[in-house]
């Protein structure tokens, strides 16, 4: 079970989201001068806030990428049933990002927001990225989409906030510096994982004020929004916990057909460790359940629940390109932006591609995938801070969904390893 130390950060996110709107939601209604005055002085705390999201995004996912690909590299001796695993957690990923670039869009269509309030929140976040010191691709054609995911210049495109095109580089990279002997690929690799940590640290103290972060930003949007705020929010939880739903039962097909074994017995495999990420809202605290139901019910297979089992824990998260993206997509419409077809094309490819490189730390995900897919569309980052005080409240839908697809995959390699002793472990 999460401690409550742990836990108290996403209570206070939560509150402090709560009491944001609640003081712009006031503010708007009655257009008092203290409370206006009152919204006015926090706000640059928002800002600040989003600056120190924006100044950690870049090293920290080329430090995340770099060593995730010497990662995978170094252990190329897994075979074939490390490929074929990976290739199925790609697929499944594909998937999933397939259903929420279809179906968020329309979703969040069917919540109005007033378009006066749109354009006074699209004011406001331009305002406040006035001092940037660059702007997110335009991607108007399809040509120009496909020549830009290879940078001229990747200095350039970090400095643009160019994430597409700079993870395409830096894939790159991390797999050229794979190629080199271990005495110039040792150095590389140590260095960015040095890089990693730290960062993780410096995103560790960015979390610890969420809340003030939070409560000024919402206080600004209640501001423009009214007690809208709240209800777009509410709708937001509501479209990404139904489409984390849809991801999860739709493994169970999947794993029926492809896994040849009847739904309910899967069922049955999955329901423990399903029951353990309700509770703990951890994929990692759920792998003993994940082992248990795998033997018990797919019988003694020590190359899935020693080897493909732990790898989908550590690396394979579901939830990641719904969430990831669903979140960019209610924050575009919150804000009145109309997002391209390309658009949509490169935040979900954005989403893909990162899923991998999602960090262990709370709301780690809305750091290294949803910010850049923000980016990489153009969008502000202003909203971000509504995003991390409301993914408390998907949680638990994340975890499930994210077991849930581990056990599909173990469940669809099964046959390929063999049983050992006892053999009559297996149950009907």
């Amino acid at each position: 079970m999460p401690t409550p130390s742990r836990r108290s950060p996403t209570v206070l996110a939560l509150v402090a989201l709560a009491a944001g709107l609640a003081l712009g939601a006031a503010a708007a209604a009655t257009d008092a001068p203290l409370l206006r005055t009152l919204v006015r002085v926090v706000e640059p705390l928002g800002a600040l806030w989003v600056s120190a999201i924006r100044m950690t995004l870049v090293p920290l996912v080329v430090a995340l990428l770099v060593t995730s690909v010497a990662g995978v590299a170094d252990v190329r001796a897994v075979g074939r049933l490390g490929a074929k695993a990976v290739g199925w957690f790609l697929a499944l990923l594909v998937g999933a990002a397939l259903l929420a670039a279809l179906a968020a869009p329309p979703l969040m269509e069917l919540y109005a927001i007033d378009p006066a309030a749109a354009a006074s929140l699209r004011a406001s976040a331009a305002d406040a990225a006035a001092g940037s010191t660059g702007a997110a691709p335009q991607l108007p054609t399809l040509r120009g989409f496909v020549v830009g995911l290879v940078p001229t210049n990747p200095v350039a495109a970090a400095a643009d906030a160019a994430m597409l095109p700079l993870i395409v580089f830096v894939v790159l990279f991390a797999a050229a510096v794979t190629r080199l002997p271990a005495a110039g690929r040792d150095p590389v690799v140590r260095f960015f994982t040095a890089v990693r940590e730290a960062m993780l640290v410096l995103v560790g103290w960015v979390l610890r004020v969420t809340p003030i972060g939070v409560f000024a930003l919402a206080a600004d949007m209640g501001a423009q929004l009214g007690v809208g705020a709240a209800g777009a929010v509410g709708w937001y939880v509501l479209v990404l916990c139904g489409l984390v739903t849809v991801t999860a039962l739709a493994c169970y097909p999947v794993a029926a057909l492809f896994g040849r074994i009847p739904i309910a017995r899967f069922a049955r495999a999955a329901a423990p460790a399903q029951m353990v990420a309700v509770s703990t809202r951890s994929s990692l605290a759920s792998l003993p359940a994940l082992v248990d139901g795998a033997r018990r019910h797919l019988g003694d297979r020590p190359a899935i629940t020693g080897f493909v089992l732990p790898l989908a824990v550590s690396t394979f998260k579901l939830n990641t390109p719904i969430a990831d993206l669903v979140g960019p997509l209610f924050l575009a419409h919150l804000y009145g932006v109309e997002l391209s077809a390309a658009q949509i094309a490169t935040m979900t490819i954005v989403c893909i591609a990162m899923s991998f490189s999602n960090p262990g730390i709370p709301s780690g995900g809305l750091f290294v995938v949803t910010a850049p897919v923000m980016l990489s569309a153009g969008l502000p980052l202003d909203g971000i801070g509504l995003l991390i005080a409301a993914d408390a409240i998907p949680d638990v839908f994340n975890t499930v969904v994210n077991v849930t697809g581990d056990m599909t995959v173990a469940t669809v390699l099964a046959d390929d390893v063999e049983i050992v002793e006892p053999a009559d472990v297996r149950v009907a």
